[in-house]
């Protein structure tokens, strides 16, 4: 597929209306396109991010997706635009996030879309609060159980330890991996197709890494992300959801490799689960394939809406 790399308008005008919103005296940065003409019965959704991305990695979706949805995105505490203070990061803190947003700006179900770490919030979300969320969306999934799958047990000691010397250098460390042209490497590695990392993709990933408090955040988020969090796997979580559920993989994701992630295996953890492959895509499917992801995603919340709209069970869920 193409890409638009000489865009008309700059990213921030083609991803809605952005605002601040402040949360457990946190600034945090969000933006919305709602369409007046949209259906009150169609599902609002909210787009949630991968490591080191925020809300202009959606650039190629909210116009698309909001022709139909209200569509939300946010940046996560530690990135984007959004504050960066050194905390305790972890999954469970995003899915907090995420529902005292919901519960401020939206009240009523809606689907959730993420990507990477993203897709990690998005199943954690749907399972601790199932009254939010009508279906969700989840491409690259890094389930934390591949590392323990793959990892021998006398060896896991030393990948923890591995990883606490990596955390310890990653504020030094971290003037250098924010710089673009090492940035633009990183994403050539997490993107098949070398066209798609175009010059705005490296606006948008290098500034957030430019604010203030972004080396510490960083740090402290790499840390968090390092230590096992209980009850955080697909195995255990996707057996315990009732929704509907779409899992999308670009088998040339080398970030979670395609090969051994073996996508095919969620599927027996949940029959509402459907999978979609993408040939010639790599770890962010929606920025490096946005026209079949995005056509994909509206296909899909329309084959199971319409049911759930028409069911008397839809009065149980709505807040």
């Amino acid at each position: 597929m193409k890409i638009e790399t000489e865009p008309c308008l700059p990213w921030q005008q083609r991803v809605g209306n952005q605002r601040d919103w402040v949360w457990r005296g946190w600034q945090t940065r969000y933006t919305f396109l709602r369409d007046p003409q949209t259906p009150i019965e169609t599902p609002p959704l909210i787009l949630l991010h991968g490591f080191g991305a925020s809300i202009g990695h959606w650039r190629h979706n909210i116009t698309e997706l909001g022709q139909s949805h209200a569509v939300y995105a946010l940046d996560m505490l530690g990135f984007g635009a959004t504050e960066k203070p050194i905390t305790t990061y972890n999954v469970s803190l995003w899915v907090d996030q995420i529902y005292d947003f919901w519960q401020t700006l939206i009240r009523k179900p809606v689907v959730l879309v993420g990507n990477s770490i993203g897709s990690l919030v998005c199943m954690a979300a749907a399972a601790a609060h199932p009254e939010m969320v009508q279906g969700i969306v989840m491409m690259s999934l890094p389930d934390p159980h591949l590392e323990a799958d793959l990892v021998p047990a006398p060896l896991r000691p030393l990948v923890m330890l591995t990883k606490k010397v990596v955390a310890a250098l990653l504020m030094p460390a971290f003037y250098v991996v924010r710089r673009p042209g090492f940035v633009r490497q990183w994403a050539g590695v997490a993107y098949a197709n070398p066209e798609a990392v175009t010059d705005e993709l490296v606006e948008i990933l290098v500034g957030p890494a430019q604010d203030r408090g972004a080396v510490g955040a960083f740090a402290a988020i790499f840390k968090g992300m390092s230590l096992p969090e209980p009850g955080l796997s697909a195995r255990l979580l996707l057996p315990t959801l009732t929704i509907p559920i779409l899992l999308i993989w670009g088998k040339q994701d080398r970030m979670v490799p395609y090969p051994l992630a073996r996508p095919q295996q969620f599927i027996q953890y949940n029959p509402r689960l459907t999978l979609i492959e993408l040939e010639d895509c790599g770890h962010c499917p929606h920025d490096e394939c946005p026209e079949p992801v995005n056509q994909a995603i509206l296909e899909w919340i329309k084959s199971w809406s319409r049911d759930l709209v028409d069911s008397p069970e839809q009065d149980k869920i709505e807040v």
